[in-house]
C-alpha cells in the first residue's frame, strides 16, 4: 500500500509551489521539472498543485511572471532611492541586474523566454512593470541632454539590457576569469556610455565612485 502525502501545513500553496519548482529549476532545468516531483517535495498530494497551476506550463509561466516582479521590485527601489548623474545610476541598474541574472541564471532565461508570448499577456505586463524604471531613467536622461536622444528609449533600454545580459552569462559560466565582477560592469558601462552621451559630455563611471 502506497502511504499518502503528508499533510499540508505551509498556509500558502501557491507560494510553496513556486519556491520548490524554482529551486528544481535551477537545479534540472525546465526538462526536469514537473508538477508531480514539485507536490512530492512541498509534501502534497500529486494533484494538489492543480488548483493553483492546471498544468506544466501554467506553472512555468507564474514562476516567470514572479520572477519579473521580485526583479522589479528591487530595481524599483534601487533606482527610486539612487542619486547622482545617469552614469551613477544606470551603474546601480546594471550591478542589480546582474546580481540577480548571476543568482538566478536558469530563473532568467526562463524569464526571457516566456515574456513575449502572446496568450499569456500577464507576461508581457510583468516585464514592463519590471522594466519601467529603467526604461524611464533612460527616457529622463534623454529628455534632459544627458544622452543622445535621438533614439526610442525603449530601443536604448532593450541595447543596454542585451548587453547586461551577456554580461551576466559570461560571468555564470565563468568566461571573466578572475576579474572582479564589479570591475567587468564598471567597464562595460562605461563602454556604453561611450556611444550613448551627448558630445562633450564629462560623464563616465570613472566619476562616480
Amino acid at each position: 500500500m502506497i502511504a499518502s502525502a503528508a499533510p499540508y501545513h505551509h498556509g500558502n500553496l501557491r507560494a510553496a509551489l513556486l519556491a520548490v519548482a524554482e529551486r528544481k529549476l535551477e537545479s534540472s532545468g525546465v526538462s526536469g521539472l514537473s508538477l508531480r516531483e514539485v507536490a512530492r517535495e512541498v509534501g502534497v498530494s500529486h494533484g494538489a498543485p492543480r488548483q493553483h497551476f492546471p498544468d506544466k506550463q501554467a506553472l512555468l509561466d507564474a514562476l516567470a511572471v514572479d520572477g519579473l516582479r521580485r526583479l522589479g521590485e528591487r530595481l524599483d527601489a534601487a533606482l527610486g532611492s539612487a542619486t547622482g548623474d545617469f552614469a551613477r545610476r544606470l551603474l546601480t541598474f546594471a550591478r542589480i541586474y546582474v546580481d540577480f541574472a548571476t543568482g538566478h541564471p536558469a530563473l532568467i532565461e526562463l524569464m526571457f523566454a516566456r515574456k513575449y508570448r502572446s496568450d499569456e499577456p500577464a507576461l508581457l505586463a510583468a516585464n514592463d512593470a519590471a522594466f519601467a524604471a529603467p526604461t524611464a531613467l533612460i527616457a529622463d536622461a534623454q529628455a534632459t541632454g544627458e544622452i543622445d536622444g535621438r533614439d526610442d528609449p525603449d530601443r536604448v533600454a532593450m541595447a543596454v539590457l542585451a548587453t547586461l545580459q551577456g554580461l551576466a552569462a559570461l560571468v555564470t559560466s565563468g568566461m571573466i576569469g578572475n576579474r572582479p565582477v564589479d570591475a567587468v560592469i564598471d567597464g562595460t558601462i562605461q563602454t556604453l556610455l561611450d556611444g550613448l552621451l551627448r558630445p562633450g559630455s564629462s560623464d563616465s563611471v570613472g566619476q562616480v565612485g
